[in-house]
């Protein structure tokens, strides 16, 4: 079988190379990794042709696609040219030596997305919060010990590091690009769920990357809802459109409006009103369904995705 690794890339040449080299020096390397790089200026797409791996493709998407826009080239390339599955990463998620080794072990099934633990390599958490299949049900857990010690078990959702079979992209459809950043990594795998897929923790398969600090945890009725304090404008206005957009999808109305109060709430009482036209902004945006790039950014405030390491 045939896998690839894809990721985006857009000015952060040191975090991109790291990242191939680590995929390189795995115990089982991917067949192909595909950079789909959004107009880079500052020599990222020289330094990676200079690593001189044949393995390694550099997709130019033509301009600033976010993250969302960017790893949908990305796949789209990959399956073209034969991949069996694809795995999802970010520039700066550095997979662990035998961690794709660990991902394809066993039995292939392709109606399973697996995926890897991600770990926040400072912290020693997990970067993001998951949830996992226990012996008395699901439970939502934020550290490595909290894991069931099996190689494998089911969750609920995975982006980063999970591992598409060509069968559920088939089915499921390409990403959103619309969403640009802050959004893919929530619509997507709902998506994947909602076509009856499953996924899988796989505890071997262990990628670094860095996590959100100290975020503001809310739980009511079974409901768990998260904010990270002090986002940049822009950070804010991706995600809580985002969220809010895809609220509507999946419930009724009054679902989105919540979520809408939850982060009105949340930005009012953590970061100040100031805040507050800029979250009216993103939520009037996100019920009137008006995706794509931020209107109201400054371009050279166009990052690809919202990564930790700068």
């Amino acid at each position: 079988m045939k896998f690839a690794a894809v990721f985006a890339s857009y000015n952060r040449r040191e975090l991109a190379l790291e990242c191939v080299r680590r995929l390189r020096s795995q115990s089982r390397p991917p067949d192909m990794v595909v950079v789909a790089d959004n107009g880079s200026s500052d020599g990222s797409v020289e330094a990676l042709s200079g690593l001189g791996w044949s393995a390694v493709r550099i997709i130019a998407t033509g301009g600033n696609l976010g993250n969302a826009g960017a790893i949908r080239v990305a796949m789209d390339e990959a399956f073209g040219l034969g991949a069996d599955a694809v795995w999802i990463l970010d520039d700066d998620s550095w997979p662990r030596c035998k961690a794709l080794e660990s991902l394809i072990a066993g039995e292939w099934r392709p109606h399973v997305v697996r995926h890897a633990l991600q770990v926040d390599p400072e912290s020693g958490s997990l970067t993001w919060p998951m949830w996992v299949e226990v012996a008395d049900g699901w439970r939502l857990v934020n550290e490595d010990h909290e894991v069931p010690e099996s190689d494998r078990c089911r969750s609920r959702a995975s982006w980063t590091g999970a591992l598409i079979p060509r069968e559920v992209w088939s089915q499921v459809g390409p990403v959103n690009g619309d969403l640009f950043i802050r959004g893919e990594d929530e619509e997507y795998p709902w998506r994947i769920r909602k076509a009856g897929f499953g996924f899988e923790l796989v505890r071997g398969c262990i990628l670094d990357h860095p996590g959100p600090k100290d975020p503001v945890h809310w739980s009511f009725l079974g409901k768990h809802f998260f904010y990270e304090r002090g986002l940049a404008d822009w950070k804010l206005y991706y995600k809580i459109r985002n969220m809010v957009w895809l609220k509507k999808r999946q419930s009724w109305l009054g679902g989105s409006l919540l979520m809408a109060a939850c982060y009105s709430l949340a930005a009012w009482r953590f970061d100040g009103p100031h805040r507050l036209p800029l979250v009216r902004e993103a939520i009037v945006d996100g019920l009137c369904g008006r995706l794509g790039p931020w209107r109201n950014q400054p371009s050279q405030e166009l990052p690809i995705r919202d990564g930790a390491r700068v």
